[in-house]
């Protein structure tokens, strides 16, 4: 197994890239030690000092780290749970702690899908590559809130990303929404 790891835009995250799948469908994030416990991988990262939030994608795992500690003293630690895990065939998860899966096509109203549409097709797969994920919140009165996860959550590029890219694309293909808002 050889496990390649990505610089991101926000400098406190690696994403680290296992050669295979990680999460079949959706995201799973661990932003505390305490919430690790559903995946034994995460709970392994997480007794490494200086881990501040593991995050699962389809084909990677990105972990954000405390400015106290550096890249080069974590990511051979990180990489060798990540291999440990895979080559010892350990599922991601815990049994019966598996992340549910939000069914879509159930929102309220037509903008809402307008937007989860967008969202999908066209953002969540760049955000990905940059090692994180972007999650639709509320549509309330022309105001679209977005969740940023992985590694676009505390990014110092987080809010360029949300105003000039996001909240700009949204304006162009649906004429209701005036503003994006970071949850």
């Amino acid at each position: 197994m050889f496990i390649q790891t990505e610089d991101t835009p926000n400098p406190s995250t690696l994403k680290f890239l296992p050669g295979m799948v990680v999460l079949e469908q959706g995201t799973a994030e661990f932003s505390s030690k305490e919430e690790a416990f559903k995946s034994s991988l995460a709970e392994k990262i997480y007794e490494i000092d200086g881990i501040t939030n593991v995050f699962f994608g389809r084909n990677f795992i990105s972990v954000s780290k405390t400015d106290d500690f550096e890249w080069p003293q974590l990511k051979t630690q990180i990489m060798a749970h990540i291999m440990d895990h895979y080559t010892m065939g350990m599922p991601l998860f815990k049994e019966g702690l598996e992340p549910k899966i939000p069914a879509k096509g159930n929102l309220d109203d037509e903008i809402s899908n307008q937007i989860v549409e967008l969202l999908e097709t066209r953002v969540r797969p760049a955000v990905a590559q940059d090692g994180g994920d972007i999650e639709f919140y509320d549509y309330d009165q022309g105001i679209v809130y977005l969740k940023m996860r992985g590694a676009c959550a505390g990014c110092p590029s987080s809010e360029a990303t949300l105003k000039m890219g996001i909240e700009n694309m949204l304006k162009h293909f649906i004429p209701e929404v005036q503003e994006v808002r970071a949850v």
